[in-house]
């Protein structure tokens, strides 16, 4: 590492908190001088001033429990007197280790948002491959998409087993078009116009110094913030389930390319067939304990009931509320790309190989 003196400037906007900001100066190796600020609150003000020299000393690649190792041992000697509003140890962690890796903020970027046409499944998984290459390859701006289809499906993990998740004849019977998707996490059953699903294709700047975890909070709070202009108290549940004062509401899925561009995207409940989706779907008994819930049907919480608005209403108030945000401009997708998508259809995602690549 170089010996040179550089700088850094970190922000870091708190779910449901105060904006945290650092300006961290190092040697190459370790962290010489800190700035903390922001429009937090701290009891007693002294505190204050044992924040920054907690961190003097750390190594530039120290991790967020390293850091917050720190912080923490600085202000134990306050006990019960300390009091943090609307911000963390954690969280000036966060944002020194987003200083240091030269992250960026959402209006960085020039965002295109596409509400797709009604395209198969099998092409709409497909495009979400096409358009990380893309935005990884730099021929793409950063873009969110929102998926639109007709037919039955179901979407299932990257590394699920096609035979635990599945029920054959349910398969069968309502001739559901089983899809593997190229992220992790669990099946979605898909009819149209059942689910609001989006996809997020990310530079690795906008989630530089955060966590596996934290990435997915912090992608989606123009959700939460759009859940909220219609009434919905949305909230996280680690890792990746986006619930409500109501009951969960859908999930979230990561891929990350190898250049560290990603995939983020998510399916939330609007209008599922409970019954159907339980015939289709094999929801074993540890997930359905794992919720807290006494069946399958229970987890289904649709936003139709939550917000009494039509699926079409919330998808216009969602990509509003990105837009408006980020300054994000609408866009479609180019011939080139739905060329691709579907070579990878033929090639890839409809293949017997890849569909039951984990039996």
């Amino acid at each position: 590492m170089t010996n040179e003196t550089q700088h850094f400037h970190g922000e870091y906007k708190v779910i449901g908190g105060k904006l945290v900001v650092a300006d961290v100066t190092t040697d190459g190796q370790t962290i010489t001088e800190v700035k903390i600020s922001g429009d937090f609150f701290l009891e007693p003000e002294e505190a204050y001033f044992d924040l920054a020299p907690a961190l003097v000393g750390a190594s530039v690649t120290a991790d967020n429990a390293a850091l917050r190792g720190r912080l923490d041992a600085a202000l134990a000697g306050y006990g019960s007197e300390l009091a943090m509003h609307g911000f963390s140890t954690a969280d000036i962690a966060t944002v020194v280790r987003r200083a240091l890796g030269s992250a960026a903020n959402f209006t960085d970027f020039d965002w295109q948002v596409i509400r797709g046409e009604v395209l198969p499944t099998q092409l709409n998984v497909a495009l979400d491959q096409v358009l990380l290459e893309e935005v990884a390859a730099g021929r793409r701006q950063p873009t969110l998409r929102f998926w639109e289809w007709e037919d039955t499906a179901t979407v299932i993990g990257a590394f699920q087993s096609y035979v635990n998740e599945l029920r054959p004849e349910g398969v069968e019977k309502y001739d559901v078009q089983v899809v593997r998707r190229i992220s992790g996490g669990g099946a979605m059953f898909m009819e149209g116009g059942n689910c609001i699903t989006y996809s997020m294709f990310v530079p690795p700047a906008l989630v530089a110094g955060l966590d596996y975890e934290e990435s997915y909070v912090f992608l989606d709070q123009w959700v939460l913030a759009a859940l909220k202009t219609l009434g919905v108290e949305a909230f996280y549940k680690p890792i990746n389930d986006i619930s409500s004062t109501g009951g969960k509401i859908g999930g979230a899925a990561q891929k990350r390319n190898r250049d560290g561009t990603l995939l983020h995207h998510a399916t939330m409940s609007y209008d599922i067939d409970a019954d159907k989706m339980v015939e289709v779907l094999r929801i074993g008994e540890a997930k359905i304990s794992d919720k807290g819930v006494a069946s399958a049907k229970k987890r289904v919480d649709p936003l139709r009931s939550q917000t009494g608005e039509a699926r079409k209403d919330i998808i216009d108030v969602m990509a509003d509320t990105f837009a408006t945000r980020y300054g994000a401009t609408y866009g479609t997708y180019t011939e080139e790309e739905i060329k691709r998508a579907q070579e990878l259809v033929d090639e890839k995602f409809a293949t017997e190989k890849w569909t039951h690549r984990v039996p």
